[in-house]
């Protein structure tokens, strides 16, 4: 792992980049000086590390304590996409603007990002943990089917935070059932592309016998900055 590039911020939480083989990545870290417990955090659906949700979201877990890393994984952010998920993507446009069915075409572009993203969250584990700064245990916090595979196959997972937005293939649908960490499970009643219905079947779905679900009235992006309070308090319980 290379720092590339690092800036102290209020609170004396230190945000670097780095640079893991291909891997870009960003890693907060508190500025106290004892090992912190660490959350991995990702984004839905390809969107970049630096989105200003996820970073306002890193910035503050950092400032109460918490290691918090996220990356580019294959097709996201600033990592180049296949010829094949610009076309997946442009077709989901269409289809959405026509009012065509669009799971088809998720499931084309979505399941190989998961794919392609959980070894390199792994890998980025096995250096971030190496680092003096960082002790564990570790957490979870994002795009639900990244954490379901994750969490599913790293048993160095301790606890979870999934946002319902985002589309969520089969596989983890089906894998949902071995889920077995304390989850916490956030949705938007009213998220304009997710339909509410799949996503309290993936609640239900969920192994864990300690799992919590948070809705709020409001479209996708509407997450009120209070369920990051609340989340900070998830995490407390189970990380500390």
């Amino acid at each position: 792992m290379r720092f590339i590039s690092e800036q102290r911020l209020d609170g004396g939480v230190l945000e670097r980049e780095f640079i893991l083989g291909e891997i870009p990545g960003t890693l907060w870290t508190p500025g106290s000086a004892a090992p912190a417990p660490l959350i991995l955090m990702a984004h839905n659906n390809g969107l970049p590390r630096g989105e200003a949700r996820l970073v306002a979201r890193a910035r503050h877990c950092a400032a109460q304590g918490y290691a918090v890393a996220a990356i580019d994984a294959p097709g996201c952010g600033e990592r180049p996409r296949s010829a094949a998920d610009d076309q997946a993507r442009a077709d989901l446009r269409q289809a959405m603007r026509a009012g065509e069915p669009v799971d088809e075409i998720f499931e084309s572009f979505v399941g190989p990002l998961v794919e392609n993203a959980v070894p390199e969250w792994r890998t980025v584990l096995d250096a971030l943990l190496a680092l003096p700064e960082i002790g564990g245990p570790v957490g979870y916090s994002g795009w639900t089917a990244v954490g379901i595979r994750l969490a599913v196959a790293e048993p160095r997972i301790a606890a979870a935070g999934f946002f319902a937005g985002g589309y969520v293939p089969r596989a983890q649908r089906e894998e949902a059932r071995q889920i077995t960490v304390p989850l916490l499970f956030l949705l938007q009643w009213d998220d304009e592309g997710n339909p509410r219905q799949r996503a309290l079947d993936l609640f239900d779905a969920f192994g864990s016998k300690e799992k919590t679900l948070h809705a709020n009235l409001g479209g996708h992006t509407g997450t009120p900055w209070f369920e990051v309070e609340d989340g900070g308090r998830f995490f407390d319980r189970h990380l500390r």
